[in-house]
């Protein structure tokens, strides 16, 4: 039987109307709205709309990116940059709304640290993230859309949304949504993907170009194939600048040789294999600058605005002013 501990967690509501939700013969129900529960986790979207190549790789790689599966604290030590050292420090008890949450990398990684986790995601994401993550008193999965959340506002201490903003079909639009959701004194943590030198001299526009017209259920293979074909060539000259150089340029794939040596090479297959079908299958990849992210948290009145370029570009965290 589907329940939520309203003592750890906002109750859900409708994302329509506002209207509270209540759980009825497996669903959840509101006068003539209902949204279905899936081995625990509420339905609040009818499909994965332009996220079903995310949901699809997430069960693919179910583990990849957990620091638990690597051995390596990449992702424990990516959030906890995010976050700062302030908000790394408090986040026992914490209340923490996770959107975007994939298979899980962080989920495991702010579980471990004591905080109460609602893990949100628009795909089967949620399928993965559930088997990483099960279910339990301190965690609550739900498969939704970022911009029409079925929570009432500000309730959650932290809202965290790092390597999802850009994919989502409006970026500032899913900002605001997300600050709605930070109680006063609260956090909101976010990432975007910014400009990249030489973006424009590497093929990797127009094979994206190619994907996003090829079937969901094939791109996988597609992607592997191009492993195949270029990984041989970036782990021969990962060491070589000029012809590494030239590589990148003529080379679709994303690779790990460089940025993250300590991986093993069958998880250097697997991370390239990854994050290859990430960059190339996804429907939306918006581009800001650090001042058009600050422009549009400080249209929000945020306080303790912070920006920096790092990891996959802006990372940025701010608070509601209490």
């Amino acid at each position: 039987m589907f329940t939520i501990d309203e003592k750890l967690f906002p109750v859900f509501q409708s994302p329509v109307t506002g209207a509270p939700l209540a759980a009825s013969d497996g669903v959840l129900r509101a006068g003539d709205e209902t949204y279905s529960i899936q081995n625990g986790i509420p339905c609040f979207v009818p499909s994965d709309d332009y996220a079903a190549n995310f949901g699809a790789q997430w069960n693919r790689f179910l583990k990849t990116q957990l620091d638990s599966y690597t051995g390596l604290p990449i992702s424990r030590d990516r959030l906890r940059r995010c976050l700062g050292e302030e908000l790394w420090l408090q986040l026992r008890g914490k209340v923490i709304l996770e959107c975007g949450c994939g298979a899980g990398r962080f989920t495991e990684v702010l579980l471990a640290e004591g905080a109460k986790v609602m893990s949100v995601d628009l795909s089967v994401a949620v399928d993965a993230n559930a088997r990483n993550c099960p279910i339990a008193e301190n965690h609550r999965i739900a498969k939704a859309d970022l911009t029409r959340l079925p929570f009432a506002p500000r309730q959650f201490d932290v809202v965290i949304c790092i390597g999802v903003i850009q994919h989502t079909p409006n970026s500032e639009e899913t900002i605001a949504r997300l600050y709605d959701q930070v109680k006063p004194d609260g956090w909101l943590i976010i990432d975007h993907y910014t400009h990249e030198k030489g973006r424009w001299s590497s093929v990797k526009p127009l094979v994206r170009a190619y994907m996003k017209r090829v079937k969901p259920e094939v791109t996988l293979s597609v992607v592997e194939t191009m492993v195949d074909i270029f990984l041989p060539w970036h782990r021969r000259f990962r060491n070589v600048y000029p012809a590494w150089f030239l590589l990148c340029r003529i080379s679709p794939i994303v690779t790990f040789y460089r940025l993250i040596p300590e991986l093993s090479e069958p998880l250097q297959r697997e991370w390239a294999t990854l994050d290859s079908h990430d960059s190339l299958t996804d429907w939306f990849k918006h581009l800001r600058t650090a001042e058009q992210i600050e422009a549009c948290l400080r249209g929000l009145n945020v306080a303790g605005l912070h920006t920096t370029e790092n990891g996959n570009g802006i990372e940025a965290r701010c608070r509601r002013p209490a």
